[in-house]
Order: C-alpha cells, then structure tokens, then sequence
C-alpha cells in the first residue's frame, strides 16, 4: 500500500492535545523512518522540522551524506526518508513519563501509516522505545548505543539501525554510521516477496 499524499510536514493532519508541536516531516511513503526523541532535544521548535538544532544538523549531514536527504537546513530536501518524534509537542523541560506515554498512541499511528522498511531510533530513549514495542528482542535493561551504534538489528517487520545521540558523536561516529548506511542501500533491505501469484489478478502482492 502507498500513501496518497503530496505533503512533505504532518502529511497525516496529526493534531496532539498541545499548543506548540513538531510534526513528522518527510517523504509518506519512506523507506527509511529516522525516530528522536523530544524537540527540546533534537530541535524544531522554530522551524517545525525535526533534527533541526546543532546536533540535529550534524545528523542531517550524515544522512546527506549516506543518501537519505538530498539537502540539509531548516526544510531539508529527503530521499525517501522520514523525520519525527516520540514526543512531537514542544514542552517547558524534560516530559514526563505520563506525558510520553500519552503522546505514544500519536507516535505509533504515524509510524504505522509511514510502514518504512527501515527504523533509525536516535539515542537512548527512542532506541529503547523501538526496540522494546517493534522487535521480539528483550531489553531488559539501558541499552548499550555506543554499541548498538549504526549495527542493523532484526525487527517484527522492520530493520532497525539504532544511532548514538549526535551530539556525542565523534567524527569515527559519523563517519561509521554513514558508512552502514550506504552498505544497507546497496542491499535489499526491503526483504519484500510477492505473493500475487497466489491470488486472483495479475497484480503483485509484496509482503515482508
């Protein structure tokens, strides 16, 4: 299934219960589903495009760089790529456990309706979020991100590439996942088979 849809900011009409908010950004029918954490973390609130703030624009670079943004700035230019937050709204400080647990039912309808092939948590939060509620795997205690930084991990229908907070990042950090990146492209990581000629039509069925 794709999505019909032109609209590069909040292509859904997501309307969380919050005055000031930074929707998802991006191309709807993404292969790949870059997944932060606040905007009070990553950036947005000025711009209303997530990844937007010093460590976001250094990880526009590397996504630029491995082929998933054609430009980088305030209304980066993506490449079937999709940006957006655990917890979209703009808030005084950290949110509270309650207040993302709210804001979960948001995130995942658009991760759904995205259905990317790819998940890309950034940092701790957002990695642990995904890889607790969208794998089989059993995170039972922090994860470990420098570790887990840029490694492809098997998901129940995704791919997921956890990424190190970039502002932690070293140049050997951008430059790693970059690199896993660009050998994921060159790779079928769709995974997809048809099934159409089990069904009635001459139309493919691709499943994953």
């Amino acid at each position: 299934m794709r999505n019909v849809t032109d609209r590069t900011s909040n292509p859904f009409g997501m309307r969380p219960p919050c005055d000031r908010f930074v929707p998802g950004y991006g191309d709807a029918n993404a292969d790949f589903h870059v997944v932060g954490d606040h905007p009070g973390v990553h950036g947005g609130a000025d711009t209303g495009v997530p990844f937007t703030n010093g460590a976001g624009r250094r990880l526009q670079a590397a996504l630029r760089d491995a082929g998933l943004l054609e430009t980088v700035g305030d209304a980066p230019e993506v490449n079937r790529t999709f940006l957006s937050y655990l917890h979209m709204c703009v808030s005084e400080g950290e949110p509270t456990a309650d207040e993302y647990g709210d804001m979960e039912r948001f995130f995942d309808a658009e991760l759904r309706a995205i259905a990317a092939h790819v998940l890309l948590p950034v940092g701790a939060r957002a990695t642990a979020h995904v890889l607790e509620n969208y794998t089989a795997l059993a995170w039972k205690t922090d994860v470990d991100m420098p570790r887990l930084h840029a490694t492809e991990l098997r998901g129940s229908g995704w791919l997921v590439v956890p990424v190190l907070d970039p502002a932690e990042w070293t140049d050997a950090d951008a430059d790693r996942l970059v690199e896993s990146l660009r050998e994921l492209r060159s790779t079928d990581y769709r995974r997809e088979v048809d099934l159409g000629r089990f069904i009635a039509g001459e139309d493919p069925y691709f499943v994953r």
